[in-house]
């Protein structure tokens, strides 16, 4: 699959205040650094950065980054590592990019999807998923977009754990024993308290009867 390209400049100054004036104009302040590379910091605009991002390889998309400064221009394969979002105003803030070789393998986190409806939750069972990501070594090119596993033969008591599962071309990082998904019993709504209460009540009117014929 062909990669997204972003294109960045090299940001002059840093700080609070030129970090602001950028975000006015719909620019975002990043940086970029890796094992092969000097750490330089970027400009980069939100609405290409939003672009690059919509694409089917999940959240671990490649992107070539193509860095420039005047007429000059270097093209780097990378990841994106952190993005800091503002909560109130759901603006992006800052972003760093992460080059990666090709050749070398990397440990990403990968998003677990479950497949099917389990069998359990038919007599009542309650589906109930542990682990949400699942960390895998592998080279860049091989990063899945999600782990889909199939659930549908699961009854209640029954579960997933991470050894259960291959991925291709992948080495699971995650510890094995994890539990991924399980079936367990449907919830009994107890109505002791319910029954309790009326012999309750009755004992303590007798109590009270016994007290008064005492007292005649």
């Amino acid at each position: 699959m062909q990669r997204p390209v972003l294109t960045a400049e090299i940001r002059e100054g840093v700080g609070k205040e030129k970090a602001k004036k950028l975000r006015s104009k719909g620019l975002i302040p990043a940086i970029f650094y890796g094992p092969r590379s000097q750490t330089i910091p970027l400009v980069i605009d939100s609405k290409e950065l939003a672009k690059a991002l919509q694409t089917e390889a999940g959240e671990n998309v490649l992107i070539d980054l193509d860095i420039r400064k005047g007429a000059q221009s270097d093209r780097k394969v990378v990841m994106l590592k952190d993005i800091q979002i503002d909560s109130l105003q759901r603006i992006t803030l800052h972003t760093d990019f992460y080059e990666v070789a090709m050749d070398e393998m990397v440990i990403v986190e990968v998003p677990v999807h479950l497949v099917g409806k389990p069998e359990g939750t038919k007599m009542g069972g309650i589906l109930d998923q542990v682990r949400r990501v699942i960390q895998i070594q592998c080279f860049p090119g091989d990063i899945p977009k999600s782990i889909d596993i199939d659930v549908s033969p699961l009854k209640i008591g029954d579960s997933i754990h991470v050894q259960d599962i291959q991925v291709e071309k992948a080495k699971i990082i995650s510890d094995t024993n994890f539990t991924i998904a399980t079936v367990v019993p449907p919830v009994v709504e107890e109505k002791v308290a319910e029954a309790v209460a009326p012999e309750v009540a009755e004992g303590a009117e007798v109590k009270e009867k016994e007290e008064e014929e005492e007292k005649e």
